[in-house]
């Protein structure tokens, strides 16, 4: 993200363009900093309050294919998720979004409304809240299933996502980033495009998922169902497996860590067994999408740390995710994944 940005002028200037009739009263800074997308809170003089998200980070097409996913998905969620994700503002039939460009700067943003917020999980979850917490990703994963096909195309993928670090690595202008790990890093992207041809991953059904489902992006009602989600950076159509890697995070035996790593060790545990369980009772796996868990690892490792990570991350963390990719998540995924351990527990 740049820096320096006049934000409070920009994001004016595109709530003017939007409707001039209704003044803003004030614009507060939410955003946490953990990414280079930025989050406001606009209120309006005639007491009206929206969210605006403010970003940089990629291309605009994909920006808005994925926002007009989501936002078509808001309003055609059913009970009880019909609230669930926040829905943006429309103008002309349209999704609205506001892009400002000169010679130094371009950014584009997004005005959604508000989620209510619940109850947050605890930084440890319970047996029960761990299995509860499977039977409704499973639901919630059911019924974005069904809701597929009327979702717009998106023409963000996998491979072209691993294409695209492939090019990068023999690019001299990214070789301080990947810090001399170039050919480790090759070898995972070809195992990676390798593995997922084998299990026929093209031949999966794919669905809306958020990925990065950690605590700090969703609350619940008091009895544990879904209530809200918010925190969309990461959203794709994919496979519903790319979501279970951060929920064998969220019922790790460890718990939400503010000092984290990226391990893999989670998905090896007996509690993310039960979750899988809890979830395999509502909406069946099959093998070949078992025996993807280990894939989405090595993919959410490729391109949101190794590729992206100093867009979605301080500086600080980056550099030590990226370093802990390469001497100690990649080494031991072999060791660590068993897919015949989950595919016994589930009878599959």
């Amino acid at each position: 993200m740049y820096s320096h940005i006049d934000y409070q002028k920009i994001i004016r200037l595109g709530w003017q363009e939007y409707n001039s009739r209704r003044e803003i009263a004030d614009i507060q800074d939410l955003s946490v900093n953990v990414s280079t997308n930025k989050v406001f809170k606009l209120t309006l003089v005639d007491g009206g309050c929206l969210m605006v998200k403010v970003s940089s980070f990629g291309k605009f097409e994909n920006f808005k294919d994925d926002h007009t996913i989501i936002n078509v998905l808001a309003n055609n969620l059913e009970y009880p998720y019909e609230s669930l994700l926040s829905s943006s503002l429309m103008k002309d039939d349209e999704l609205y979004l506001y892009r400002y460009e000169d010679e130094f700067v371009d950014v584009w943003m997004v005005f959604y409304r508000p989620v209510r917020i619940a109850e947050r999980l605890p930084k440890r979850l319970s047996e029960q809240q761990v299995r509860i917490f499977g039977r409704e990703m499973a639901k919630f994963h059911k019924m974005c299933d069904t809701m597929a096909p009327v979702l717009p195309h998106s023409s963000k993928n996998l491979q072209k996502d691993i294409m695209q670090l492939m090019r990068n690595l023999e690019n001299p202008e990214h070789a301080e980033q990947f810090r001399g790990n170039g050919d480790l890093i090759r070898r995972q992207c070809a195992e990676f495009l390798k593995n997922i041809d084998i299990v026929g991953f093209n031949s999966f059904r794919k669905i809306p998922v958020f990925v990065d489902w950690n605590i700090g992006n969703f609350s619940v009602r008091p009895d544990g169902t879904l209530y809200s989600r918010w925190d969309y950076d990461w959203f794709r159509m994919s496979s519903r497996i790319m979501d279970f890697y951060m929920c064998s995070r969220v019922v790790s035996d460890i718990g939400d860590k503010t000092d984290f790593s990226y391990t893999a060790t989670q998905l090896n545990e007996e509690r993310f067994l039960l979750f899988l369980e809890e979830y395999h009772a509502i909406f069946p796996l099959t093998e070949n999408e078992v025996r993807f868990i280990k894939e989405a690892y090595r993919f959410f490792i490729l391109h949101y740390v190794i590729s992206n990570g100093i867009y979605f991350f301080s500086d600080f963390y980056a550099k030590k995710l990226q370093k802990e990719a390469v001497e100690l998540y990649f080494p031991a995924l072999d060791k660590v994944f068993n897919a015949e351990t989950i595919l016994k527990r589930l009878k599959i």
